[in-house]
């Protein structure tokens, strides 16, 4: 591929092809091989549920691009092996365990992971409950599962983000990247919880966006679609046998493209967004969904 060469006065094409020689907007010259692309390498990334699934491939991508990985889950178990695999490749990863949905532990959590790694300048909202811990009708539902997913998959980001912003606006830099879902576009079927609070998570990331989009910080969500997760697999068996369809031929069908994403999917954005060259971006809900939503 040919190295790209800026011009002193490169020649504009206007709207009609007359030529003109008014000089282009500049714009970063990135290195789209090096460190000036991930521009990751020494900061410092908090994931949550990072022990399995998309979590733990985003602590695997961060680890390769330099991040010092503050990886966060419920079980101490579930961090070994992804904290081992990042430091044996050389990278920096510590675990922390901690339970979202206890309202005192995000601040204690940020504290820990400042005087371990550092001050937190990338923070990953990924952790939740899904709907298909207990699916059931609206008019059914369980007021206890409510409270619980609404305290894990909006309140805590609510708390993380806001209690990780002011080091952020301070620094004049920082990434806030919220792991929603497709669901955040449409309603979730049997899993009211679920849908509106990956509605919720994605108004409070667009708010944040619009309040520190000119202090150096970006605040942006991804949506995935059905990716091949524990949590997913209950769901969609869940579905499979309430639309009286074998698992293999439900599955086949669940995206355009067909068959389920996999964590390894949608890691790279969450690179890209985390990065230098996602500078510019914020404010903004990825779908990566294998075209369930084409919006």
């Amino acid at each position: 591929m040919r190295p790209f060469v800026r011009m002193s006065t490169p020649v504009v094409r206007c709207s009609r092809g007359r030529e003109s020689d008014q000089p282009r907007p500049r714009w970063p010259s990135w290195n789209w091989s090096g460190e000036t692309m991930q521009g990751l390498s020494g900061r410092v990334a908090l994931v949550t549920g990072a022990g399995r699934g998309i979590g733990r491939a985003i602590c695997e991508a961060y680890g390769a691009a330099g991040a010092k990985v503050a990886a966060v889950a419920r079980s101490t178990d579930e961090l070994e092996s992804i904290v081992g695999e990042i430091r044996e490749a050389g990278g920096t990863a510590e675990a922390f365990t901690a339970d979202l949905s206890d309202p005192a532990v995000p601040a204690t959590l940020l504290a820990s992971v400042g005087e371990s790694l550092g001050t937190v300048e990338v923070l990953v909202n990924n952790a939740g409950v899904g709907s298909s811990s207990d699916p059931k009708p609206l008019v059914e539902f369980d007021d206890d599962f409510w409270r619980l997913t609404l305290e894990v998959n909006l309140n805590a980001p609510y708390r993380l983000t806001k209690l990780a912003l002011p080091a952020m606006i301070e620094a004049g830099w920082g990434r806030v990247i919220t792991v929603a879902s497709i669901n955040s576009r449409v309603g979730s079927l049997h899993g009211a919880a679920y849908a509106a609070s990956k509605h919720g998570v994605l108004g409070l990331m667009r708010t944040a966006a619009q309040e520190t989009a000119s202090l150096g910080v970006t605040v942006n969500c991804i949506c995935p679609g059905p990716v091949r997760t524990l949590m997913n697999d209950k769901r969609i068996e869940y579905d499979a046998d309430r639309l009286g369809r074998g698992l293999e031929d439900h599955e086949s069908g669940l995206t355009p493209i067909g068959g389920r994403l996999e964590p390894e999917d949608i890691a790279p954005m969450a690179v890209y967004l985390a990065s230098d060259a996602g500078r510019m971006v914020t404010g903004q809900a990825y779908n990566i969904c294998g075209g369930i939503n084409m919006a």
